[in-house]
């Protein structure tokens, strides 16, 4: 795993969106030996419109996803207490705390089962012991997971195994 660390405005975000191949002002490769694809998490998660079953799905259909695999998600990053809401119709993003929908990003990540995860600072709303908690969640259920973060807190550290440092100007 890989911390990607460095100043405000040294470019954390958009050296991990360009990894991601979310940011089309890049050129190059990025291989990876790994299948499986990649997810990207920000801080802010992206919640659709529509039922808490299709946010926690996202980008994945949510009519193929079993129930048992749904509700266990909910109950490792500690939303069981949603589990009757699923099919509820709401604005998750004004419903759900910022650390909920936090969890419910790393929710995410845990059904889709990508080879390689980006986050940045997908953990900020988080007090420190269930940031490691979730980071424990993705290397128990998805072995072999790469983890690339981006994050502020010295908690992060002994979270990776690897550190990129950026310079500021």
């Amino acid at each position: 795993s890989l911390l990607v660390k460095g100043p405000s405005g040294s470019g954390k975000t958009t050296l991990l969106r360009s990894m991601a191949g979310l940011w089309p002002h890049v050129s190059g490769t990025i291989g990876t030996s790994a299948e499986g694809g990649t997810m990207f998490c920000s801080q802010q998660p992206y919640l659709p419109l529509g039922t808490l079953r299709t946010a926690l799905a996202y980008p994945l259909p949510a009519e193929g996803l079993d129930d048992n695999a749904v509700y266990g998600t909910l109950q490792a990053v500690l939303l069981g207490h949603l589990i009757g809401r699923m099919d509820e119709e709401a604005d998750w993003s004004k419903v759900l705390s910022p650390g909920e929908q936090q969890r419910l990003a790393f929710g995410r990540i845990l059904l889709s089962r990508p080879a390689v995860v980006f986050l940045d600072e997908s953990t900020a709303a988080l007090d420190e012991g269930m940031e490691y908690a979730m980071y424990g969640l993705v290397r128990q259920w998805i072995p072999g997971c790469t983890i690339v973060s981006v994050g502020h807190r010295s908690t992060l550290d002994t979270l990776h195994t690897h550190e990129l440092r950026l310079l500021g100007d």
